[in-house]
């Protein structure tokens, strides 16, 4: 395994899931084999992503508070708490929730790798069906939204409303949909150009784009507002925009 000469750390393993061909294409899955790989796949395929992490990170510490708790909806590895352990105030409690146990697995280790000593929380739950938030500042969505069934996005919504307290701030990344269709076309062009740039090939970009099909379903921008200002957020703020890629904060009064 190759070793960051900057920060010492491993690389994480390479993203080839999709590398060879495959005669009959699943829909995606977060399995043992994704979750391996998870780290290197999203930081090539999702633009900015850095960034994105970063601006989550000051947007967590500006708005958590104390004696509340900051949650992570849709965790996966743990990359987003444990960029905002840097920046939020160390005993404010952490919650990290997913459905797939290898993930979690895999967050534990991450955390306890990079010295958290906030208290924390892993639950394993299905956030389209069951799921608690309590008394929370903060709730992150990062990529998490767009894999949740269009017919339950609202409930989870009102669910995340119900356990901010007042103040309270939703965190949602998501990749979108253009507002006008005949610009989708160029938007999913750039994209795939930006996955080429990242060494994945025409195969790999093709085959995951078969498996997400019908899991990963965006929404415009605007229909994002719209359904969060339906389950009550009062503001929106959009904070980031790439293309197909947005960020959004929404406050609860």
């Amino acid at each position: 395994m190759k070793t960051d000469i900057k920060n010492n750390n491993p690389e994480p393993p390479r993203d080839e899931v999709f590398r060879d061909q495959i005669n009959r294409v699943s829909d995606f899955k977060f399995g043992t084999k994704v979750v391996s790989v998870f780290d290197d796949m999203v930081s090539r395929s999702v633009p900015f992503y850095d960034e994105m992490q970063r601006m989550i990170s000051e947007l967590a510490a500006e708005h958590a508070l104390p004696d509340t708790a900051v949650y992570d909806l849709g965790c996966s590895t743990g990359t987003t708490m444990i960029g905002m352990n840097e920046t939020v105030s160390a005993d404010i409690k952490f919650v990290g929730i997913d459905d797939a146990s290898e993930m979690l697995k895999k967050c534990d280790g991450k955390l306890k790798e990079a010295g958290f000593q906030r208290p924390y929380e892993l639950i394993e739950a299905n956030i389209q069906q069951d799921f608690e938030i309590k008394n929370a500042s903060v709730v992150v969505l990062c990529l998490t939204l767009q894999f949740i069934r269009p017919i339950c996005r609202e409930k989870v919504l009102r669910k995340i409303v119900d356990g901010l307290v007042p103040g309270g701030v939703l965190i949602l990344v998501e990749k979108i949909l253009a507002e006008e269709s005949s610009f989708n076309r160029s938007f999913i062009k750039y994209y795939y150009d930006y996955k080429r740039r990242n060494n994945y090939s025409e195969m790999e970009i093709s085959q995951k784009r078969e498996a997400l099909e019908n899991v990963l379903i965006p929404y415009k921008l605007s229909e994002n507002i719209l359904l969060l200002k339906e389950a009550g957020f009062s503001q929106c703020e959009v904070f980031f925009k790439w293309y197909n890629f947005s960020g959004i904060v929404a406050v609860k009064d």
